[in-house]
């Protein structure tokens, strides 16, 4: 039973490969005259030419295999690896089956039975990446696939004409990016769930060397409706992009540092930014001679490190980390509007993370200390308690009928719906805007624990509600309106 739902798993990896006309079918080209993969002609017949392309392809599978090593068997505190034997590879050889994953909520071949694939999501040189849905109503999820169409494989089909190895050279790709999900799980990095990898040896066919990883599915970054967005939700981006640096840091592979920082390689998933790309992320930091040779060059700054004396630019890629997180995110997301009682500590940020003169902790540290006074209305000690004397207060009720108006950023496009600490800061607002005539203070709370707020200029009905409650200014009450 096992064998014939692994088949079927295999076989729907191969039919959604159909579907998304990105992955074909096996190439055989027979060619009277091939070259090697550096351009010169082959010196022997058909035979020794086919023998030299077979070698040169598995020359270059075992060179990704190697430089798995140090992922999956890190470096103990002596600087020595495991002893690990090393096998001679044929051709074909899965670089899938080196290491079992934790069993941690493991999905593997059998959970991709009856998928169906819904769009592609994104491809590049070597990958494909598709959202599908699950048999028994599970959350989609995005597999990643070897793009057969993508440069890769085809730089690899004219250089070794053999579409099976290719097709596992190609992979190795994508079983390193797996073995850093796996060594690298944090709530802020996109979710392993499992993978499926074909048949090798045996029968062969369309199923050998066939993979996916499963990756739990998280929504785009969208800058531009960041940049749209309350404050509280630009400072969460941020806040959780520190705590993953923090984390990388001070990871089990090392430091880590993410070369190709952009906001592409990022996600959310229930407002939660995630890394989801890991294809540049290196666990080793620069060797070096000299100063110079620590050296982090950006278009507008560059700032010089210290070469140690183990010949290591040690915090290299924490620095490199951390101002690529201040150019990309906070430079857009943070200081614009954000609560006049925090801009001090923000600008404070800012500049020490513009100029790298705050190592990562001592930013995690700050931005937390921001939560805190945020969450807890402490940035709030100067408006004063009478304000809400102005206003009277009909608990249990809401607002029906609404008159609204708008304002920026709101959390509904309809109206004016801010996030508020309490009642105070509620009033505060209300009295800054010249339509406000009153308030509703609905229940609902974000992220930070904070409730949200609705403002409007007038309403024509209080209809009973225990989850909420209005406030009224006082100068409307002679107009009361009526009770549903």
């Amino acid at each position: 039973m096992g064998h014939s739902l692994r088949a079927a798993a295999l076989l729907a990896v191969v039919v959604l490969s159909i579907l998304v006309s990105l992955l074909v079918t096996s190439v055989q080209q027979q060619l009277g005259a091939r070259t090697l993969p550096n351009g010169s002609a082959t010196p022997g017949g058909e035979e020794e030419e086919e023998e030299a392309l077979r070698r040169a392809l598995i020359h270059q599978l075992n060179q990704r295999r190697k430089e798995l090593i140090p992922l999956l068997f890190p470096a103990e505190p002596n600087g020595k690896r495991p002893s690990q034997s090393d096998p001679d590879s044929v051709l074909g050889y899965s670089l899938w089956n080196e290491v079992t994953l934790g069993s941690r909520d493991h999905m593997g071949c059998d959970s991709l039975v009856d998928m169906r694939a819904v769009e592609v999501l994104g491809s590049g040189y070597t990958k494909l990446v598709v959202r599908a849905h699950l048999a028994g109503g599970q959350p989609p999820v995005a597999l990643k696939l070897v793009n057969e169409q993508g440069v890769d494989m085809n730089k690899c089909l004219e250089d070794f004409k053999e579409p099976t190895g290719c097709r596992e050279l190609v992979s190795s790709k994508l079983r390193r990016e797996m073995i850093l999900l796996d060594r690298l799980r944090h709530p802020n990095v996109i979710q392993l769930k499992g993978h499926c990898a074909g048949v090798q040896g045996g029968g062969g066919g369309v199923e050998r060397g066939r993979v996916a990883v499963i990756l739990e599915q998280g929504a785009p970054l969208q800058m531009i409706q960041l940049l749209q967005s309350p404050w509280e939700d630009r400072f969460r981006v941020c806040l959780d992009l520190v705590r993953l640096l923090h984390f990388l840091s001070r990871s089990p592979l090392g430091s880590v540092g993410l070369l190709d920082f952009q906001p592409r390689q990022f996600v959310t998933v229930s407002g939660q930014l995630k890394l989801t790309d890991l294809d540049d992320a290196s666990p080793e930091e620069t060797a070096c001679r000299a100063d110079a040779d620590c050296t982090l060059r950006f278009p507008h700054r560059n700032f010089t490190l210290a070469c140690s004396a183990r010949g290591l630019c040690e915090g290299l890629n924490e620095k490199r980390n951390l101002y690529n997180a201040y150019r990309f995110f906070f430079t857009y997301l943070l200081p614009h509007q954000a609560p006049h009682g925090l801009t001090h500590l923000v600008d404070h940020i800012m500049n020490t993370t513009g100029e790298l003169k705050a190592d990562i902790s001592q930013t995690l540290e700050a931005f937390e200390h921001i939560l805190l006074l945020y969450k807890a209305g402490l940035h709030l000690d100067n408006l004063p308690p009478s304000i809400v004397r102005d206003y009277t207060v009909l608990r249990g009720m809401r607002t029906s009928g609404n008159v609204e108006y708008r304002c920026w950023p709101s959390y509904s496009q309809q109206g004016c719906v801010l996030s508020v600490h309490g009642a105070r800061e509620a009033a505060y607002i209300c009295n800054s805007h010249s339509q406000c005539s009153s308030f509703t203070l609905t229940g609902q709370k974000t992220w930070t624990g904070r409730l949200l707020a609705s403002f409007r200029s007038s309403f024509d009905q209080l209809v009973p509600d225990g989850a909420s409650e209005v406030y009224v200014k006082k100068t409307q009450v002679l107009e009361a309106p009526s009770l549903a």
